[in-house]
This record gives structure tokens, sequence and C-alpha cells, in this order.
């Protein structure tokens, strides 16, 4: 495991509309492991969608990841790509952007940590708290990848990930 290096993991998602939760779910699973391991660098946070206030959880942070349910039928189970920064925000939208937090980092602290979205192929979003059977599949998959990432975030670097989806047989 690569040492020293501080990780932000932040899901967001509405648990209360079916495969809208695997952001929190992730978490959930997440924060029982990385206690077991004894993480202390590794930070989890999770809401139902981003907030500005956010940007202050990527302080001192060497690497972030949010994590979000997707609707994107080209994802067959998990996506993981590096954030752009996005300047462009509509504040009367119902949730910001991690590339928006990024650039807000950037203004505010003139730096910004490497930043990556892990997108969660979802299927259902009614009301309802249960993730269907084909998400948590997608969901266990993308956890395994996530936790490989935790042991080594240099699996991370800019130079190496540019677009990065994991198809499975």
């Amino acid at each position: 495991m690569s040492k020293n290096k501080k990780i932000l993991i932040y899901g967001y998602g509405n648990p209360g509309r079916q495969d809208d939760g695997l952001g929190s779910a992730l978490i959930d699973i997440a924060r029982e492991w990385v206690k077991k391991e004894n993480l202390r660098l590794v930070t989890l946070d999770d809401n139902f969608q981003l907030q500005v206030d956010d940007v202050t959880l990527m302080i001192d942070k060497d690497l972030v990841i949010f994590v979000d349910a997707s609707r994107e039928e080209k994802i067959l189970d998990y996506h993981l790509s590096p954030v752009l920064a996005d300047t462009q925000a509509n504040y009367s939208m119902h949730a910001i952007s991690p590339g928006f937090l990024l650039a807000l980092y950037h203004k505010l602290y003139d730096d910004y940590p490497p930043v990556h979205l892990l997108q969660i192929r979802g299927y259902e979003w009614e009301m309802s708290e249960t993730i269907t059977p084909a998400a948590c599949h997608n969901l266990e998959k993308a956890w395994t990848e996530l936790r490989n990432i935790i042991r080594n975030p240099d699996l991370l670097t800019d130079d190496q990930i540019i677009f990065k989806q994991i198809k499975h047989p």
C-alpha cells in the first residue's frame, strides 16, 4: 500500500431512489473496510448531492475520488476517469458537478489535487431504498477496483489514466 497519501472518497446520490444510492452504498462498504484496515489517511463522506462547501473537504488531499450512479448506457458496470475543471455553473441547478468543485478549489487555493469520478452503472430510479441486483453486481466490481486504488493510489497518475473503463466478461 502506498503510504502517506491523503485520500478523500466522496459518494453522492439519493439512497431513496433505488440505484441513485450507489455512491452512498459504496461509502458504507468502504467505511467498514477502512476501519478494519485502520487507514487513517482515507477520508470518506457522502451526501445526496455535492455542495459548494464540499470544496473544503479537498484541502490537503493527495487524491480525491467522487462516486456517483450513472444512467449512461455506454458504461457496462463502472467507469473511472479524471475530472476536468468546469467553470460553468448554474446556481439554480439542482446540484453542482465534481468539475465545478475542482475549478472552485483552484480559484480559492491556486492548486488542486488529482480528482477522479467513479461512475457506477444503475438501472432503476424509482422511490425505493433497494438497489437493483444488477447495480449491486456493478457496485461489487467498482468496490474491488476502488479498494485496489486505495491500496496503491499511484495507479491514478495523470499520465497513466486519461480514460479508464473496465469491461468484465
